[in-house]
């Protein structure tokens, strides 16, 4: 009789570690895994939610072999309704779509979008000649869907030549451009049209240490820029930094870093809110090991009572 119970509290005991196993592997099988699109190489990722209740990332994309960041074509266009399954829309828009663009195509850098009026607007850099770094302009597209139907209407006209375009609707429905690079961030009022600016650039004060990669938002009636920065110590490269203001233009008041480096030698990021909880985007080099074939992740980003930003733990 004794045996008998003995054998059955083994069989029960068994069966209790199958079901947790199993309800291990079901929680793995379904959590968020980075970099979060592994059939081709991404970066820059602009997140954000549109009214279709589905969170959207446009992001650049590296094309094999790299040859630098002078490859860079085809941007793509991802979405999720939970975080972890991820649909590739296919790809939007093409250097060889761009009229203006340089004859050679590539240099699609990072861009951007932004839903108004019903209208959709893709705003993306690229040079429109030879000397590609002297003739960078920023691309407008439209169209009346989230992930297809892109046409290119032109670009910003009197812009100086700078990259990674930000734009930025305030609750008020005022929308704000920012761009830079090379340490210069500048940012302006959009007119209504949401093709030229309304007035002129300013410099974005107060900010320490900008590179590039621009980024804006807005939480609890305060605005945050965040920004890559210039770090190249100990052989590690970008950390992520930010700065918050009282209006969307400045002047800023540095806040520090949000994000340490990751395997790659850039970052580029984006942060915004989904379904109760904040979500910081960026890229890495983990699936290529590579600087110039980058993929995009993503991770939770948490604020303090304060306002400020938790660094962000970045996960695999």
């Amino acid at each position: 009789m004794q045996q008998l119970k003995i054998s059955q509290m083994k069989g029960m005991i068994m069966r209790s570690f199958s079901i947790a196993c199993m309800a291990l592997s079901a929680l793995s099988s379904s959590a968020q895994k980075n970099p979060f699109i592994t059939d081709i190489y991404t970066a820059d990722p602009s997140a954000h939610v549109w009214s279709d209740g589905r969170l959207y990332v446009y992001a650049s994309h590296d094309i094999a072999p790299p040859r630098g960041c002078d490859l860079m074509d085809q941007y793509h266009v991802f979405s999720t309704d939970d975080m972890v399954n991820w649909k590739d829309h296919g790809e939007i828009l093409r250097a060889s779509q761009v009229p203006w663009g340089r004859k050679d195509g590539g240099f699609m850098w990072a861009p951007d979008c932004v839903f108004r009026k019903g209208t959709y607007y893709f705003y993306f850099p690229h040079p429109s000649g030879d000397e590609w770094n002297k003739t960078w302009k920023i691309g407008v597209a439209t169209s009346n869907s989230p992930a297809e139907g892109f046409k290119v209407q032109g670009f910003l006209p009197d812009l100086e030549p700078m990259i990674d375009p930000c734009v930025f609707i305030d609750d008020d429905g005022l929308a704000y451009f920012y761009y830079g690079g090379g340490g210069v961030c500048k940012g302006g009022k959009l007119m209504d049209n949401m093709l030229e600016i309304d007035g002129t650039m300013q410099p974005m004060e107060g900010l320490v240490d900008f590179h590039e990669a621009t980024w804006v938002h807005k939480r609890d009636g305060v605005y945050y820029l965040s920004y890559a920065d210039n770090n190249d110590k100990d052989g590690k490269h970008n950390q992520m930094r930010y700065a918050t203001s009282d209006s969307p233009l400045g002047p800023w008041t540095y806040r520090g870093i949000y994000m340490d480096p990751t395997d790659s030698y850039t970052n580029h990021g984006s942060i915004v809110e989904y379904k109760g909880q904040w979500y910081s985007f960026y890229h890495n080099s983990a699936l290529s090991h590579h600087d110039w074939l980058r993929s995009i992740c993503v991770d939770k980003l948490f604020y303090n009572t304060d306002g400020t930003i938790q660094k962000v733990v970045q996960t695999k």
